[in-house]
């Protein structure tokens, strides 16, 4: 299935738009619908740590603060749409949690989610610190753009997939089909060993006409330094994995592989559950 309608999720930084950059890029190159998505409700993040007995005044300026920063997203992501000739197939959507759900339930409308990760911005909300757990409750893709990507050239041609066999590895790579370009070269790769029925995978790859191979390395460092170390080595740009195969209370209290990607990757990772 190609991608035809892709959402753009408000990420905390109104300065940067790397992600929406990226997502506009996307809809231009895959002639898709492109949504914007914000959180209504002001600063969300602030609001979760005020005490209940905070005066009404400073919550009023606070929730004042939140509708400036919601216009000026708004605004932001309609100007940039309208620049690269989008406007007539994008729109800007005010999310409310209480009447339209939380974000996951609302990416599941979509083919796939585009979030930028910008660890530790002023405004960072749940879904731009956790794009994973979206993965996870939406059961749709979600493609994360760091903050240091490089500028998209409206194709994927080389895509390192983190490939240990499992469901969620599988899942992601199937989402992530329709991003690779004709000419696209994908990596299966595995760390410490080959998992079973890889080459099955590579001949099915094949006959959908994407070019692929397998290589298994050795972990060295963390699995994510791994990865992402071999990843830049072989100029990809795009990092495939599954979402965490784990329990989400493992997950919060240890974390994970995906994790760790996410807090040190410098090339877009599509993560899929």
């Amino acid at each position: 299935m190609s991608l035809k309608s892709i959402l753009c999720a408000y990420s905390g930084d109104p300065e940067k738009g790397g992600g929406l950059r990226y997502a506009i890029n996307l809809a231009k190159h895959h002639d898709a619908h492109l949504t914007g998505v914000a959180k209504t409700g002001g600063l969300g993040f602030l609001h979760r740590q005020l005490p209940a007995q905070l005066p009404e005044s400073i919550r009023a300026q606070l929730d004042a603060n939140g509708r400036e920063v919601m216009a000026n997203t708004a605004k932001r992501f309609r100007d940039m749409v309208a620049e690269a000739g989008l406007s007539d197939r994008s729109e800007f959507v005010e999310l409310d949690p209480k009447t339209d759900g939380p974000i996951a339930s609302f990416a599941r409308a979509f083919d796939l989610s585009v979030i930028g990760h910008y660890p530790g911005a002023p405004y960072e909300d749940d879904y731009a610190a956790h794009p994973d757990l979206i993965a996870l409750r939406s059961g749709r893709p979600v493609l994360i753009v760091p903050q240091d990507a490089v500028e998209p050239d409206h194709s994927t041609r080389n895509i390192t997939i983190a490939w240990d066999g499992k469901r969620a590895a599988t899942r992601a790579l199937v989402a992530a089909l329709p991003l690779f370009d004709p000419e696209a070269q994908v990596t299966l790769l595995s760390i410490g060993k080959t998992p079973r029925n890889t080459e099955r995978f590579l001949e099915t790859l094949a006959r959908h006409n994407v070019q692929s191979n397998a290589e298994t390395v050795w972990q060295d460092g963390t699995i994510a330094d791994t990865l992402l170390t071999k990843a830049r080595s072989s100029g990809a740009d795009l990092l495939v994995m599954g979402a965490f195969e784990h329990s989400k209370f493992s997950h919060d209290i240890i974390g994970g592989a995906t994790t760790d990607v996410l807090a040190i990757a410098d090339v877009p990772v599509l993560m899929a559950h």
